[in-house]
């Protein structure tokens, strides 16, 4: 069974940072793209930095320059380092892998748990 697995997360004062790692456990074949989403409440989940296999970057406009993803394809795991954390950067964060389990199997995606990140003014 295919699970992601998140860790770190937690309570910040502003400026201040944080890491999240995500593996994923169980046999896999391939892993096309990694990366992690947040969810505000009241408000969508959004994309905040995405990595795919052969380490082109993306990020979302608010954290650019103060978040920093990386991907340990040898371990499948993919961290988020944020620094200059502001208060509205508060929210749970899921970790989303696209993977395929299988020569034979199709694109799949899957989230992790979810960690809450909050970060206090």
């Amino acid at each position: 069974q295919v699970q992601l697995v998140e860790s770190g997360g937690g309570l910040v004062q502003a400026g201040g940072s944080l890491r999240l790692s995500c593996a994923v456990s169980g046999s896999i074949f391939r892993i096309n793209s990694m990366g992690y989403y947040r969810q505000a409440p009241g408000k969508q989940r959004e994309l905040v930095a995405g990595i795919i296999s052969v380490g082109s970057t993306n990020y979302a406009d608010s954290v650019k320059g103060r978040f920093t993803i990386s991907r340990d394809n040898a371990n499948n795991t993919v961290n988020l380092q944020m620094n200059y954390l502001k208060p509205e950067d508060t929210a749970v964060y899921y970790c989303n892998a696209i993977l395929r389990r299988t020569t034979n199997s199709y694109w799949e995606n899957y989230w992790g748990q979810g960690t809450q990140v909050t970060v206090s003014s």
